[in-house]
């Protein structure tokens, strides 16, 4: 059993806290909207109002946490903001990980938000986490895919269950 942080619990964020809940984890979801909290609870997870934008508060919800799961993949905004959530934000994020008690990092590396924007994050998570020997998973499928959910979910088992070389 391990403590997994979903930054980014929305509608899939949250069907992806009920499995992991299932597979015998502890979930804790964020959200930048106080309406969400609710949701998130009732999906079995603790809420956490947190922005990654703010890296600061994220910080407090990190305590305790085997794994964090990046599920930004679909985040909104216009394309300077989220070239910034998915390069200097999300290194930023990574490096502080290094602190910490995650053991782990799963980035969705599909969605709304544009490839090249992604394809970049994806590349950051691998070369920050490959050079800190943090075991990271990335998933590739839209979330809109049937196979979404279990890919999200293999992606945490792989992390928690690395495969050495």
């Amino acid at each position: 059993m391990a403590r997994c942080l979903i930054i980014g619990c929305g509608c899939h964020g949250q069907s992806l806290a009920r499995e992991l809940r299932e597979r015998g984890h502890v979930v804790r979801g964020t959200t930048r909207r106080t309406d969400r909290l609710a949701e998130i609870e009732a999906a079995g997870a603790e809420a956490a109002q947190a922005d990654p934008d703010r890296l600061a508060t994220l910080v407090p919800f990190l305590d305790h946490v085997s794994v964090a799961v990046l599920l930004l993949g679909s985040a909104a905004g216009n394309p300077e903001s989220l070239a910034a959530l998915h390069g200097p934000r999300l290194e930023a994020l990574l490096t502080k990980l290094l602190d910490t008690t995650i053991r782990g990092v799963v980035y969705e590396a599909a969605g709304s938000v544009p490839e090249p924007i992604l394809g970049a994050g994806a590349a950051t998570v691998v070369r920050l986490c490959a050079n800190s020997r943090i075991p990271f998973g990335l998933v590739e499928v839209d979330r809109h895919s049937p196979d979404w959910r279990a890919q999200a979910a293999g992606a945490v088992d792989g992390v928690l269950s690395p495969r050495l070389p």
